[in-house]
């Protein structure tokens, strides 16, 4: 819906496009987990019907706010590898895509990706 509200825009290119819309679902998905509530224990609470509740993993789910945060580190470092996993990460394009939208070669996302990915496990791991 966000996205939708930009009536004015003019889209530069499709890496815009693609780059504004993986922005805004990674502010919109970030957004809902610092408003969700936890329990005591810091587990995420969710409501579901009881005939739903037979098809939920039982996963431990990501800390998206933590993710937002390491990304905004990476970026510090590394703006290019930060858009990479914004893209793909949030975006969901293939690597592939990704290349196209930046203009640089599927090899070179595809490295990018691989560091980037390394370095947010390590940021991510608890200390």
């Amino acid at each position: 819906m966000r996205l939708f509200q930009w009536k004015g825009v003019t889209w530069q290119n499709r890496a815009h496009f693609f780059g504004m819309a993986a922005r805004l679902m990674r502010q919109v998905l970030v957004d809902l987990a610092r408003r969700r509530p936890k329990d005591a224990v810091g587990c995420d609470i969710r409501i579901v019907a009881v005939e739903a509740a037979s098809g939920i993993a039982q996963k431990g789910s990501l800390d998206l706010v933590a993710v937002d945060e390491a990304l905004h580190d990476l970026a510090r470092h590394d703006a290019r590898k930060a858009q990479i996993v914004e893209l793909r990460f949030f975006g969901g394009l293939t690597l592939e895509e990704i290349a196209e939208v930046l203009s640089i070669a599927p090899v070179t996302v595809s490295r990018e990706w691989t560091k980037a990915r390394a370095w947010l496990y390590r940021e991510l791991q608890p200390r």
